[in-house]
Protein backbone atom coordinates (compact mmCIF):
# COMPACT_ATOMS: atom_id res chain seq x y z
CA UNK A 1 0.00 0.00 0.00
CA UNK A 2 1.08 3.49 -0.70
CA UNK A 3 1.30 6.86 1.41
CA UNK A 4 -0.12 9.98 -0.80
CA UNK A 5 2.41 12.24 1.37
CA UNK A 6 0.92 15.45 -0.19
CA UNK A 7 -2.80 15.99 -0.99
CA UNK A 8 -5.69 18.08 0.07
CA UNK A 9 -8.91 16.30 0.55
CA UNK A 10 -10.52 19.51 1.86
CA UNK A 11 -10.50 20.70 -1.91
CA UNK A 12 -11.60 17.41 -3.67
CA UNK A 13 -14.76 16.88 -5.51
CA UNK A 14 -16.99 14.23 -3.65
CA UNK A 15 -20.06 14.46 -6.15
CA UNK A 16 -19.59 11.15 -7.37
CA UNK A 17 -18.91 9.74 -3.64
CA UNK A 18 -22.35 10.67 -2.52
CA UNK A 19 -20.99 13.88 -0.84
CA UNK A 20 -18.73 11.57 1.80
CA UNK A 21 -14.54 11.57 2.25
CA UNK A 22 -15.09 7.75 3.54
CA UNK A 23 -16.79 6.55 0.50
CA UNK A 24 -13.67 8.63 -1.41
CA UNK A 25 -10.92 6.82 0.73
CA UNK A 26 -12.53 3.55 0.48
CA UNK A 27 -11.77 3.97 -3.50
CA UNK A 28 -8.18 5.06 -3.05
CA UNK A 29 -7.81 2.15 -0.48
CA UNK A 30 -9.04 -0.23 -3.66
CA UNK A 31 -6.75 1.65 -5.35
CA UNK A 32 -3.77 0.87 -3.21
CA UNK A 33 -3.33 3.99 -0.91
CA UNK A 34 -3.81 3.47 2.75
CA UNK A 35 -2.37 6.83 3.95
CA UNK A 36 -3.01 10.85 3.47
CA UNK A 37 -1.41 13.85 4.60
CA UNK A 38 -3.76 16.55 4.04
CA UNK A 39 -2.66 19.75 3.64
CA UNK A 40 -3.49 22.96 4.69
CA UNK A 41 -3.30 26.29 2.20
CA UNK A 42 -4.45 28.85 4.73
CA UNK A 43 -5.30 29.10 8.39
CA UNK A 44 -9.42 28.44 7.32
CA UNK A 45 -8.92 25.62 5.44
CA UNK A 46 -6.87 24.08 8.30
CA UNK A 47 -9.91 24.40 10.60
CA UNK A 48 -12.17 22.75 8.03
CA UNK A 49 -9.34 19.66 7.85
CA UNK A 50 -9.74 19.18 11.31
CA UNK A 51 -13.29 18.84 10.86
CA UNK A 52 -13.48 16.86 7.91
CA UNK A 53 -10.70 14.13 8.87
CA UNK A 54 -9.57 14.70 12.76
CA UNK A 55 -11.62 11.35 13.28
CA UNK A 56 -10.43 9.36 9.77
CA UNK A 57 -8.12 6.52 10.22
CA UNK A 58 -5.18 6.46 8.05
CA UNK A 59 -5.16 10.53 7.48
CA UNK A 60 -2.89 13.23 9.18
CA UNK A 61 -3.05 16.61 7.96
CA UNK A 62 -0.99 19.67 8.28
CA UNK A 63 -0.95 23.43 9.34
CA UNK A 64 0.08 26.31 6.79
CA UNK A 65 -0.48 29.51 4.60
CA UNK A 66 -0.12 28.66 1.06
CA UNK A 67 2.61 31.43 -0.30
CA UNK A 68 0.62 32.24 -3.20
CA UNK A 69 -2.31 34.12 -1.91
CA UNK A 70 -4.57 36.55 -4.25
CA UNK A 71 -4.17 39.57 -1.94
CA UNK A 72 -1.77 39.07 0.99
CA UNK A 73 -2.72 40.99 3.92
CA UNK A 74 -1.14 40.13 7.89
CA UNK A 75 1.29 37.74 8.09
CA UNK A 76 -0.11 34.39 9.64
CA UNK A 77 -0.91 34.25 13.77
CA UNK A 78 1.88 32.29 15.55
CA UNK A 79 -0.55 31.91 18.30
CA UNK A 80 -3.45 30.50 15.63
CA UNK A 81 -0.71 28.31 14.00
CA UNK A 82 0.43 27.03 16.98
CA UNK A 83 -2.97 26.10 18.25
CA UNK A 84 -4.38 25.00 15.12
CA UNK A 85 -1.26 22.54 14.92
CA UNK A 86 -1.51 20.95 18.41
CA UNK A 87 -3.32 18.00 17.73
CA UNK A 88 -1.21 14.64 17.78
CA UNK A 89 -2.11 13.85 13.80
CA UNK A 90 -0.92 17.41 12.73
CA UNK A 91 2.12 16.13 11.35
CA UNK A 92 3.85 18.87 9.72
CA UNK A 93 3.51 22.73 9.07
CA UNK A 94 2.94 23.94 5.57
CA UNK A 95 2.45 24.11 3.02
CA UNK A 96 4.49 27.50 2.91
CA UNK A 97 7.34 29.06 0.67
CA UNK A 98 8.39 30.95 -1.95
CA UNK A 99 6.89 31.25 -5.74
CA UNK A 100 8.26 33.90 -7.99
CA UNK A 101 6.79 32.36 -11.19
CA UNK A 102 3.30 32.78 -10.26
CA UNK A 103 3.47 35.86 -7.50
CA UNK A 104 7.11 37.67 -7.73
CA UNK A 105 4.79 40.78 -6.57
CA UNK A 106 4.53 39.46 -3.18
CA UNK A 107 8.00 37.93 -2.39
CA UNK A 108 8.46 39.95 0.76
CA UNK A 109 5.16 38.84 2.25
CA UNK A 110 5.97 35.15 1.25
CA UNK A 111 9.46 35.37 2.38
CA UNK A 112 7.91 36.76 6.05
CA UNK A 113 5.46 34.02 6.06
CA UNK A 114 7.82 31.65 5.01
CA UNK A 115 10.21 32.42 8.12
CA UNK A 116 7.39 32.51 10.48
CA UNK A 117 6.43 28.81 9.34
CA UNK A 118 10.04 27.67 9.99
CA UNK A 119 9.72 29.45 13.47
CA UNK A 120 6.51 27.63 14.23
CA UNK A 121 7.97 24.01 13.24
CA UNK A 122 10.84 24.64 15.10
CA UNK A 123 8.88 25.55 17.94
CA UNK A 124 6.44 22.28 17.53
CA UNK A 125 9.49 20.10 16.36
CA UNK A 126 7.36 19.38 13.37
CA UNK A 127 8.60 19.05 9.51
CA UNK A 128 8.32 21.72 7.28
CA UNK A 129 6.48 21.19 3.80
CA UNK A 130 8.28 24.32 1.30
CA UNK A 131 6.28 24.79 -1.85
CA UNK A 132 9.62 26.16 -4.43
CA UNK A 133 9.35 27.76 -7.99
CA UNK A 134 11.97 29.15 -9.16
CA UNK A 135 13.12 30.75 -5.98
CA UNK A 136 16.30 28.61 -5.49
CA UNK A 137 18.63 30.62 -3.64
CA UNK A 138 15.94 32.35 -1.70
CA UNK A 139 14.42 29.05 -0.63
CA UNK A 140 17.88 27.68 0.15
CA UNK A 141 18.74 30.62 2.40
CA UNK A 142 15.92 30.19 4.30
CA UNK A 143 16.59 26.88 4.85
CA UNK A 144 19.58 27.20 5.86
CA UNK A 145 18.77 29.87 8.45
CA UNK A 146 15.79 29.18 9.99
CA UNK A 147 15.36 25.23 9.68
CA UNK A 148 16.92 22.67 12.19
CA UNK A 149 18.58 19.97 9.85
CA UNK A 150 17.40 17.58 13.09
CA UNK A 151 13.77 18.20 12.24
CA UNK A 152 14.13 19.12 8.58
CA UNK A 153 11.02 19.07 6.09
CA UNK A 154 10.10 18.47 2.30
CA UNK A 155 10.28 20.19 -0.65
CA UNK A 156 6.81 18.84 -2.01
CA UNK A 157 5.76 18.70 -5.82
CA UNK A 158 9.15 19.16 -6.84
CA UNK A 159 10.49 20.48 -10.06
CA UNK A 160 13.64 22.34 -9.99
CA UNK A 161 17.55 21.10 -10.51
CA UNK A 162 19.34 18.23 -9.45
CA UNK A 163 21.25 21.05 -7.78
CA UNK A 164 18.74 22.46 -5.97
CA UNK A 165 17.56 18.87 -4.72
CA UNK A 166 21.27 18.32 -3.58
CA UNK A 167 21.44 21.36 -1.58
CA UNK A 168 17.73 20.44 0.08
CA UNK A 169 19.34 16.58 0.28
CA UNK A 170 22.57 18.29 2.09
CA UNK A 171 20.18 19.91 4.61
CA UNK A 172 18.04 17.12 5.39
CA UNK A 173 14.91 17.55 3.54
CA UNK A 174 13.29 14.73 1.64
CA UNK A 175 11.92 15.28 -2.24
CA UNK A 176 8.40 14.46 -2.87
CA UNK A 177 7.72 13.92 -6.41
CA UNK A 178 3.98 14.37 -8.22
CA UNK A 179 2.37 13.41 -10.85
CA UNK A 180 4.45 15.89 -12.96
CA UNK A 181 7.01 12.68 -13.11
CA UNK A 182 4.65 11.55 -15.98
CA UNK A 183 4.04 14.37 -17.81
CA UNK A 184 6.07 14.43 -21.51
CA UNK A 185 7.92 17.78 -21.35
CA UNK A 186 8.99 16.44 -18.09
CA UNK A 187 12.34 14.96 -18.96
CA UNK A 188 14.79 17.03 -16.97
CA UNK A 189 12.72 16.06 -13.88
CA UNK A 190 12.78 12.23 -14.46
CA UNK A 191 16.42 12.57 -14.81
CA UNK A 192 16.63 14.34 -11.36
CA UNK A 193 14.41 11.40 -9.93
CA UNK A 194 17.10 9.15 -11.25
CA UNK A 195 19.37 11.09 -9.23
CA UNK A 196 17.95 11.25 -5.65
CA UNK A 197 18.78 8.56 -3.47
CA UNK A 198 15.68 6.01 -2.79
CA UNK A 199 15.91 6.78 1.00
CA UNK A 200 15.32 10.25 0.34
CA UNK A 201 11.93 10.27 -2.12
CA UNK A 202 8.21 10.93 -0.85
CA UNK A 203 5.84 10.46 -3.32
CA UNK A 204 2.26 12.48 -3.66
CA UNK A 205 -0.94 13.49 -5.88
CA UNK A 206 -1.01 17.36 -5.08
CA UNK A 207 -4.58 16.48 -5.80
CA UNK A 208 -7.06 17.80 -6.76
CA UNK A 209 -4.33 19.52 -8.94
CA UNK A 210 -1.62 17.60 -11.77
CA UNK A 211 -3.50 14.41 -12.38
CA UNK A 212 -0.52 12.02 -14.12
CA UNK A 213 -0.55 10.20 -16.91
CA UNK A 214 -2.78 8.28 -17.72
CA UNK A 215 -5.77 10.82 -15.87
CA UNK A 216 -4.59 14.04 -17.47
CA UNK A 217 -7.84 16.40 -17.68
CA UNK A 218 -9.21 14.41 -15.08
CA UNK A 219 -9.35 15.91 -11.64
CA UNK A 220 -6.91 14.51 -9.64
CA UNK A 221 -7.48 11.77 -6.63
CA UNK A 222 -5.35 10.08 -4.21
CA UNK A 223 -6.30 7.18 -5.77
CA UNK A 224 -3.99 8.09 -8.95
CA UNK A 225 -1.01 7.72 -6.96
CA UNK A 226 -0.24 4.18 -8.33
CA UNK A 227 0.50 5.87 -11.69
CA UNK A 228 3.11 8.00 -9.96
CA UNK A 229 4.56 5.04 -7.80
CA UNK A 230 4.65 3.35 -11.29
CA UNK A 231 7.02 5.91 -13.13
CA UNK A 232 8.87 6.51 -10.01
CA UNK A 233 9.77 2.81 -9.33
CA UNK A 234 10.81 2.50 -13.04
CA UNK A 235 13.19 5.29 -13.17
CA UNK A 236 14.59 4.17 -10.24
CA UNK A 237 14.66 0.39 -11.52
CA UNK A 238 12.80 -1.18 -8.39
CA UNK A 239 10.18 -2.87 -8.02
CA UNK A 240 6.78 -1.58 -7.12
CA UNK A 241 6.94 -3.13 -4.11
CA UNK A 242 10.26 -1.74 -3.13
CA UNK A 243 9.60 1.51 -4.03
CA UNK A 244 6.45 1.65 -1.91
CA UNK A 245 8.20 0.09 1.02
CA UNK A 246 10.69 2.98 1.04
CA UNK A 247 8.58 6.09 0.33
CA UNK A 248 6.69 4.63 3.07
CA UNK A 249 9.35 4.52 5.33
CA UNK A 250 10.69 7.82 4.78
CA UNK A 251 7.51 9.05 5.26
CA UNK A 252 7.36 7.59 8.81
CA UNK A 253 10.89 8.37 9.59
CA UNK A 254 10.55 12.12 8.72
CA UNK A 255 7.23 12.53 10.28
CA UNK A 256 8.28 10.42 13.18
CA UNK A 257 4.61 8.31 12.74
CA UNK A 258 5.74 4.77 14.82
CA UNK A 259 5.68 1.41 13.19
CA UNK A 260 3.66 2.60 10.02
CA UNK A 261 0.65 3.70 12.51
CA UNK A 262 -2.23 4.37 10.29
CA UNK A 263 -4.21 6.42 13.18
CA UNK A 264 -6.61 3.35 13.64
Amino acid sequence: MLTDSHCHLDRLDLQAYQGSIEKLLRACQSGGVSRYLSVATSLDSAQTLHELVGHLPGVYMSVGVHPLQSEPQSLPDVDELLSLASADYVIAIGETGLDKYYSADTLAWQRQSFVRHAEVAQQLGKPLIVHTREAKEETLAILRDHVDPSIGGVLHCFTESWDMAKAALDLNFYISISGIVTFGNAQSLRETVRKIPLDRLLIETDSPWLAPVPYRGKKNEPRYLMAVAESVAELKSVSLEELAQATNENFDKLFKINGGDVRT
